[in-house]
Formats: C-alpha cells, structure tokens, sequence
C-alpha cells in the first residue's frame, strides 16, 4: 500500500501543557508535573498506524527525550505500541494522544532495542496494562546496562524527566520471528542477529506493509553503533527483501520509501569500513584513524560530530579480529 499524504490526521498528546502544568498520569503512585511545552503531535500515515517523528538531537531536557521515532497499530480488538520514549513526560503524551484516537486496550509494547530514548517510558505502558516485548537479549541488555542509564541520564536530561523512569524487561520475549494478532490484523515481530544493537527487534505490518525498523534504519540523524558493523553490514540485504512499501525508521523522516531507504546508511557504512580497513592495513593508530575514518560522509548526515567517532572506535577493533 503507498503512502497517501491526502489522509493524514494528526492527534496531540501534550497539547495544551505548559511549563509546570500537572499532566495527569499515575507512575508508580506518582502525580508526575510536566515539562512539555511543545505538542506531541501523532500522525496517521496508513489506516490504522499512527507516527510521531522525533527531533534529530542529542535527549535533553528542552527535547524532553523525546528524539525517537514512536508509533501505533490498530487492529480490530487492540492495540500494538512501539518503542515508548525518552521520558514520563513524553510516554505520558504518548498514551494521552492515543486516548485521542482509540479506547481499545493497548495490548503490546513492543521495545525495538535497549537504548534509553525508546524504553524510558515503558513504564508508563506497563501501567496501563501492556505485555513489555523483547529480543531475547533485552533483558541481559538492560540488566547490564541499566543502572548506567538511570545515573547518566539524570545528568543529560535533569532529575525532573528522570522522575518516575524505571528500567523494565520484557517479559515476552522474541528469538526469531513471532506473529501478534490485534483482531483483523496481525503483525509480524522479527529478531536480528548484532547490528545496531545484539537486541534490535522489527515489526511489520502486512495489512499496510509497513515497517517499524527500530534503529536497523536512521535517515538524516548519524546511524550510531552500540554493536556489529559487519553484521549490520551483512544483514542489509535481508532487511531489504522484506516486503514492505515504506518504513517507519528509528530516526528520521517517517515514513520513507522502502527500500531506498537503506541506501544513505549503506553508504556510510561501507565508506567507515573502507576507510578503517585501509587505516588498519597501513598501520595507522586507533587514535587517528577514527577523527578522519568516514569524514567524506560528514556533509550527509546530521550529528556527525556527536557520533562517528564513537562508530569508528568501535569498528576499528571488530575490524582488527576479521
């Protein structure tokens, strides 16, 4: 099914709520005030399946966290949530808009990976009632991980945003592939093998061939690596051949046309590659291969300062073991 721009509706979630305003949401028996001064703004791309597009920027507190892209799907009995936020504060803007569009019960939340700009609202969703899904490795993930996420981020974004965030589990978890039936309309969950992450997670929606990519697809905002550029790399094809018409990617324009999409990523991956193999063959240090390593892509990406450094450092020593 092609995207039809004719049919877009828009619902807010943060509407009217301004600065110090008392969002009404219950987190762990907490009455949690708002920060939010902006609208969180979902937009219905196909019948059924609603986006929010967030800001290409670091989390922090002017953004709310809420830099991801998060989306829903509708079936006839319930509804699929993925990825919840950055925050309380935008996961409780978030439900609010759904509010806005359906009262079925919101079934799943289904978490593409562990990073805390798609989890840290997740509490929110277990509240109101979701099953927490997960690649099989999430939860190690965030065991390991977690308690980093919680002291880091209260710096990075301030403890009123970091007020009611807890790091939940998964407790169904996903090892391949897995189908969830929402009533006339059943999505498809896939597992990957370490990419962006070793926990990276997709849904796909049939009905309106839709993909949820996760973070396997960023567009404009730098891919960032936190776990296989080769495997990454080798997994492209296979994302590609799934049958979709557009996707919804963890970051960037959604939705975008599939699979032209992977292309810009592809191009920077293979260009990091190039550049690391080249460095490592010649001899060339850690410490000066990474400030040059890709930099013919600096112009095509934005926050690429922010993060390829971070990417080249951690490519550099998987290339090294080839």
């Amino acid at each position: 099914m092609a995207f039809d721009t004719s049919r877009r509706q828009v619902v807010k979630g943060f509407a009217c709520l301004g600065i110090g305003a008392t969002l009404p949401l219950c987190c762990g028996g907490t009455w949690i005030q708002a920060v939010a001064a902006e609208s969180f703004t979902l937009t219905e791309i196909v019948d059924g399946v609603h986006v929010f597009t967030g800001a290409n920027e670091l989390m922090n507190e002017a953004n709310h966290g809420a830099i991801c892209n998060l989306g829903i799907v509708i079936g006839d009995d319930a509804v699929a949530v993925i990825d919840s936020g950055g925050s309380i504060v935008e996961a409780g803007a978030f439900l609010a808009a759904i509010r806005g569009i359906t009262d079925k019960p919101i079934r799943y939340l289904v978490n593409t990976h562990m990073h805390p700009d798609h989890i840290f609202g997740n509490a929110v969703f277990r509240d109101a009632g979701a099953t927490l899904i997960g690649h099989r490795n999430l939860p190690r993930a965030l065991a390991a991980r977690g308690e980093f996420y919680l002291r880091s981020y209260r710096n990075q974004i301030g403890a009123t945003l970091m007020k009611g965030v807890e790091i939940i589990a998964p407790t169904m978890l996903i090892t391949d592939r897995q189908e969830l039936d929402l009533g006339g309309r059943k999505i498809e969950l896939r597992a990957w093998k370490p990419a962006h992450t070793d926990n990276d997670l997709t849904v796909f929606d049939p009905a309106t061939q839709t993909l949820f990519a996760g973070d396997l697809v960023f567009l404009e905002h730098l891919p960032t690596l936190d776990g296989s550029l080769l495997g990454w790399l080798g997994q492209m094809d296979e994302l590609a051949a799934i049958k979709a018409a557009h996707v919804v990617p963890g970051h960037g324009t959604a939705p975008a046309s599939w699979p032209q999409a992977l292309q810009p990523q592809r191009h920077y991956f293979e260009a990091l590659a190039r550049d690391l193999r080249k460095a490592i063959e010649d001899g060339t240090p850690l410490a000066e291969a990474v400030g040059t390593a890709a930099s013919s892509a600096r112009s095509d990406w934005q926050l690429f300062d922010e993060y390829n450094e971070r990417n080249a450092t951690a490519a550099y020593a998987e290339l090294e073991w080839e």
